[in-house]
């Protein structure tokens, strides 16, 4: 493993990420809808981070983690696995700086998504449907390239650079009563949490997580990770385990889990479209369903929500709608 997977992150570095991602990443919309505001008993902030570059937050902390790069690392090459926005993100991130970029992607990952990798320039590796087959193809690429490894979620830049989408949701003027972001690998969350830490310590932190991968609060509630489970989610991108270093940041924070059932999700994100004009992938919808979903927790305060990405086939829409 690389050494930079035993850099502790810090707020410091969320603030340099801020500086460096700049030139390259989009300052996301927070949009409002009375609608949604009367349904959910509160006053929602929803972050739009499907109309980050990439479709997702994840160029974030893929863009902190490429323009971090030495130029002699950068020379080398980046490897990652994924089961689609990181990958997408990290091989575009690559692309502006001219970087060679190597995806491993699970069979069955989202065609769409997938497309996205290949469009801006990386080379696809498959591997089957685990994470330990993932992370397994993974090292053989980096060890056979000799690249970069660029974890999705546990890279210290990675979550540095996820933080940045709550750093510019906690410089709005509004006072934040929680915010809720989507749960899996931990990179957002763990970003998250050190914002809210610095930037507005009185903001409770909500975890958003399908209920049929639910390893993040089994997680929590026991104390330490638990990684034997095999979910079962149309939320794709919350599939994977979370990380070590994420688990005990949020833990550290006093992060709270809500889980979501994938009904609830699917509702969440045609009620959006339908308000709004707008598509966010299952993934994303997660968070404001459980928005909506746990009403009584955030009845008449201000809440921001982040919505995480909107790269969803559109194929596959009316079958997840059917679902509502």
């Amino acid at each position: 493993m690389n050494d930079i997977a035993h850099v502790t992150p810090t707020f410091e570095g969320v603030l340099a990420a801020a500086a460096r991602i700049a030139p390259h990443a989009h300052a996301t919309p927070v949009l409002r809808s009375r609608t949604l505001d009367a349904l959910a008993g509160c006053e929602l902030h929803l972050k739009a981070e499907h109309l980050q570059r990439a479709g997702a937050f994840k160029f974030r902390g893929a863009c902190n983690a490429i323009w971090s790069l030495d130029e002699a690392t950068a020379a080398r090459g980046v490897v990652t696995h994924s089961s689609g926005n990181h990958g997408a993100a990290l091989a575009l991130a690559a692309r502006t700086r001219g970087v060679a970029c190597h995806v491993v992607v699970p069979e069955g990952a989202v065609a769409a998504k997938l497309a996205a990798i290949e469009a801006y320039g990386a080379t696809l590796h498959r591997c089957a449907p685990t994470i330990a087959a993932r992370e397994a193809r993974t090292a053989e690429l980096q060890a056979q390239l000799g690249a970069e490894l660029v974890h999705p979620y546990t890279d210290p830049r990675v979550i540095a650079g996820q933080g940045t989408a709550a750093l510019e949701l906690l410089c709005t003027p509004e006072r934040f009563d929680a915010i809720v972001v989507p749960v899996g690998g931990g990179g957002l969350a763990s970003g998250t949490a050190l914002s809210v830490a610095a930037r507005s310590p009185g903001t409770r932190l909500y975890l958003a997580e399908p209920a049929g991968a639910a390893e993040t609060f089994a997680s929590l509630a026991k104390g330490e990770r638990v990684t034997d489970f095999t979910p079962d989610t149309v939320c794709d991108g919350l599939r994977g385990t979370l990380g070590e270093i994420n688990f005990r940041m949020l833990r550290d924070h006093g992060a709270q889990v809500l889980t979501v059932d994938d009904v609830d999700t699917v509702a969440a994100m045609r009620l959006f479209w339908q308000r709004t004009k707008q598509i966010v992938e299952p993934s994303s919808a997660v968070a404001l369903a459980a928005a909506l979903k746990h009403g009584p927790l955030f009845a008449g305060q201000r809440v921001g929500v982040v919505l995480s990405g909107g790269n969803v086939d559109p194929d596959a829409l009316p079958a997840l709608f059917a679902r509502a």
